[in-house]
């Protein structure tokens, strides 16, 4: 059965290196934990690094991170929707926030509750995903500071997630300038300025973040030790937090070419297949993992000698070459996978969660 790992001691170094950066530079961080798809076996391995503070983006997970650690400081890291706002002030400390609808319903519910619910108001900063224009701003911290079950505890941006636009020490000057007109003109403290995520961490390494972004939100980094900006390992970090087996169930030496009438497969597509190959074989595996557990695009294979033929609902077929191979049925074959990937792989019931 194919399984994926997690390798701890590959997440504590990473989390020790981030954690001694973000302290040298006096910033708070929090570990982002939608990856983990609120697998509990997994989280309790991130709780138990002792951060302070999770952020997720599915109201379930964070329950299951507060059955956990109920004094674990929680953030629900999208816009919440109507119908989720009971169980968001239920189990989220905070929340990010866009609109003013939204957030006068969130202070009834937190009242109901006998709460004080803390909210990040996000700003549109060229990404075009959530967030508040920064000409309405004003106004729209006007409308809410005033309401009795909520506190604007800062002001945020997300940069990299639709557009794949970068953050800049133009564009985050600009966000703390925001921290700075709201504070002069309703004479409040606004303590964070939340503009940091795994894609800004590198202006940080070079001593070009602004020093009013006091705040990161970080999962990518933690989990793969990825600069953003270049694609490469951070110098200090580690890859390979994560690794995915998957077992080998019939291996035979068969043609290249198969035969009949071609058509479209599961996936839609109509594939070619050069005369060259005609009446050549070479070793054939499948594995027992497939499209419904993920997507080949965002995996890796390690032995760089197999290379993947296609993929169906349930297995995968990978080409092992000519020479008889080393492996037999009954075998694993290792992949790497990118942030997607393992958010696929996590996401499905169908594969099992493993520690080491």
């Amino acid at each position: 059965m194919a399984f994926i790992e997690l390798h701890k001691e590959k997440l504590k170094h990473n989390y020790n290196y981030l954690n001694n950066l973000f302290k040298q530079n006096n910033i708070e961080w929090a570990i982002v934990t939608k990856l983990l798809c609120g697998n509990r076996t997994y989280l309790r391995e991130v709780l138990e690094l002792n951060t302070r503070q999770v952020c997720d983006s599915r109201v379930s997970n964070l329950k299951a991170i507060k059955s956990i650690d109920p004094d674990i400081e929680t953030v629900y890291i999208k816009p919440p929707a109507k119908r989720s706002l009971r169980s968001v002030v239920k189990y989220a400390d905070i929340s990010l926030n866009t609109e003013l609808y939204t957030i006068n319903l969130l202070n009834e519910e937190a009242k109901k509750q006998d709460k004080i619910h803390k909210i990040i108001i996000m700003i549109e900063m060229g990404d075009l995903r959530e967030g508040v224009l920064g000409n309405k701003l004003i106004e729209f911290y006007g409308s809410i500071f005033n309401l009795p079950n909520i506190e604007v505890i800062g002001i945020g941006t997300n940069l990299n997630c639709l557009y794949g636009i970068m953050p800049s020490q133009d564009k985050l000057i600009q966000l703390g300038l925001y921290k700075q007109l709201i504070e002069a003109k309703f004479n409040r403290k606004i303590p964070y300025v939340s503009g940091g995520s795994s894609v800004t961490i590198p202006l940080l390494v070079k001593g070009i973040l602004p020093a009013s972004v006091d705040h990161f939100r970080v999962g990518e980094s933690l989990f793969f030790g990825k600069d953003l900006f270049t694609e490469k390992l951070i110098k200090g970090m580690k890859n390979g937090v994560f690794k995915l087996h998957a077992e080998i169930i019939e291996l035979t030496e068969k043609p290249i070419v198969p035969t009949g009438e071609i058509g479209s497969n599961v996936s839609g597509d109509t594939l070619e297949f050069d005369e060259k190959d005609l009446g050549r074989k070479t070793y054939r595996g499948i594995l027992d993992i497939g499209l419904l557990d993920m997507n080949i695009d965002n995996m890796e294979l390690v032995d760089k000698k197999i290379t993947l033929s296609g993929a169906s609902s349930d297995m995968i077929v990978v080409d092992l070459g000519t020479k008889k191979p080393k492996y037999k049925v009954g075998d694993l074959i290792e992949f790497k996978l990118n942030y997607m990937g393992t958010l696929h792989i996590m996401n499905s019931n169908y594969i099992d969660k493993k520690i080491v």
